[in-house]
């Protein structure tokens, strides 16, 4: 296996990329621009080259980088990835070039703008990598200072509100994560390496009692439960999804949330097996409720981007089910799912970004017969919303299916209850499509224009991937269950016996 750093190449590019960014000249967007682009591609290529030497067959955690940090507090840098990792670590490298190039006019001067995003990329990358327990918690906390300042300066009149909102509830969170992340360390013999620690729950030789663990889990799992985000702790979603611009929600919904369910699959199962088994009724039952939930209030929203943000909400909670149910089926299907989520939900954010700059309102009864003059915008809308129902052929079937499978072996009544949203979401997306897109055209529309060749360039992409996923996803699965059957070892309780 190469000895060349390519763990730490891979986040550092983008935030060396940022200050390379920030130091060109103000007068020469374009130039600005395209240098974001490029950097982020470069990300894209070290991504690629990581995805062909990862051998799923080998060790879990692969190209294992170790620097002592703070040797005090039992810290250090060490990184390394696995099959649950170097799937996020693919959606985050392969959106952000189409989340750049979609956000080409969004900031008339681009620089701090392009600069942010390219700071969240790589401190989202560190997340996903980090081997050391407080590695990940500074960077998990320290994402929330762009996000905020993305949201907040780069969105509409409420954004600074929903900035606000979005960094208090995340705060909080993080303040009881830190709490529980001192606890777990006593507990743990005073060390922050991860694989330590897994050693340590599987020799049972963990310090405190069993009351204990299970605070300091809830710490961890409220934390994540933010991110994610998972009822009732989702009431930031929303507001940051109509008021930020298209580009930062789709940042948010698509990227930056699936660290809370990565976290959730990571820490929560693997450093507290016996605290998830005890609360997994109540966070499988908190999962349909959001799955439900979601669906239902998508159905009555008026806003068109409130209408897709409902719906991760919904998503999410297919996502956190399938991790909690701990099957097999399940966790593979939730772990593919973030996958196909953050696809399906930039397709379907950005197409409805693009009509919205067109016409310069959100409301849903402003819209009418838009295929009679935009037929592709119209064409990429309905693909990516036929994606986010769940459409058979298309990304997101297969891994809640999978999910269902995965919960119906354990909790049936779940699985049935959850396949209600089925049912749901075809009707918030049909109803949506059919209010904007089809009827008699608007005399103001006339001369709307259909997507540019820009705009293509964006689009069709993501939904060729959906397409790809949705036929064959082999290849991402072939990676996926490995580490989740490693996962399974510790965390993952066989299924009840019938009969």
């Amino acid at each position: 296996m190469s000895q060349f750093p390519l763990l730490s190449a891979l986040w550092l590019t983008p935030l060396v990329g940022a200050f390379l960014v920030l130091s060109m000249p103000a007068n020469r967007p374009t130039a600005v621009k395209y240098a974001a682009v490029g950097v982020s591609t470069g990300v894209l290529v070290i991504a690629g080259t990581l995805t062909v030497l990862f051998d799923p067959a080998e060790p879990r955690y692969q190209f294992v980088e170790s620097q002592p940090w703070i040797r005090s507090f039992g810290a250090g840098y060490v990184v390394g990835v696995d099959g649950v990792a170097l799937v996020l670590v693919i959606l985050t490298t392969v959106l952000m070039p189409f989340l750049l190039i979609a956000g080409w006019n969004d900031a008339e001067q681009p620089r701090g703008y392009l600069a942010l995003i390219l700071v969240v990329e790589s401190m989202m990358l560190v997340s996903l990598l980090a081997l050391d327990v407080l590695l990940f918690f500074v960077f998990f906390e320290a994402m929330l200072v762009p996000m905020f300042f993305l949201i907040g300066r780069y969105g509409g009149p409420g954004a600074p509100r929903a900035a606000l909102k979005f960094l208090l509830y995340s705060l909080f969170g993080g303040l009881l994560m830190l709490a529980a992340l001192i606890g777990l360390n006593l507990a743990m013999g005073g060390t922050f390496d991860f694989r330590a620690m897994v050693a340590t729950v599987t020799s049972g030789g963990i310090a405190s009692s069993p009351a204990v663990m299970h605070l300091i889990f809830l710490g961890f799992m409220f934390a994540f439960a933010v991110k994610a985000p998972l009822w009732p702790l989702h009431t930031w979603l929303p507001r940051v999804a109509t008021e930020a611009s298209p580009v930062t929600a789709v940042l948010m919904m698509a990227v930056v949330d699936k660290i809370g369910t990565f976290g959730m699959l990571r820490y929560c199962l693997k450093l507290f097996p016996d605290s998830a088994i005890q609360f997994r009724p109540l966070v499988a039952t908190l999962a349909v409720v959001a799955i439900i939930y979601g669906a239902l209030v998508a159905i009555g929203q008026r806003d068109i981007m409130r209408v897709i943000a409902y719906t991760s909400i919904s998503h999410f909670g297919f996502i956190v089910l399938g991790l909690f149910v701990m099957t097999e089926q399940g966790q593979s299907g939730a772990t593919l799912y973030m996958v196909n989520h953050g696809v399906a939900t930039a397709a379907l954010f950005l197409t409805a970004g693009f009509l919205v700059s067109r016409k310069g309102t959100r409301l849903i009864a402003e819209y009418g017969g838009i295929q009679q003059v935009a037929p592709v915008l119209a064409g990429t809308f309905l693909i990516a919303g036929l994606a986010s129902l769940a459409l058979p052929g298309l990304a997101p079937f297969v891994s809640e299916f999978l999910v269902l499978v995965g919960t119906f072996t354990r909790y049936p009544a779940f699985a049935v209850v959850a396949a209600t949203a089925l049912v749901l979401s075809a009707i918030y997306v049909l109803w949506l499509y059919q209010r904007v897109m089809t009827g008699p055209k608007r005399q103001e529309d006339a001369a709307l224009r259909d997507l540019r060749p820009r705009e293509l360039a964006v689009v069709v992409p993501l939904l060729v991937l959906l397409v790809v996923l949705g036929v064959y996803p082999k290849p991402a699965l072939d990676v996926i269950n490995p580490a989740v059957a490693h996962t399974g070892t510790d965390a993952v309780a066989p299924p009840p016996r019938r009969g």
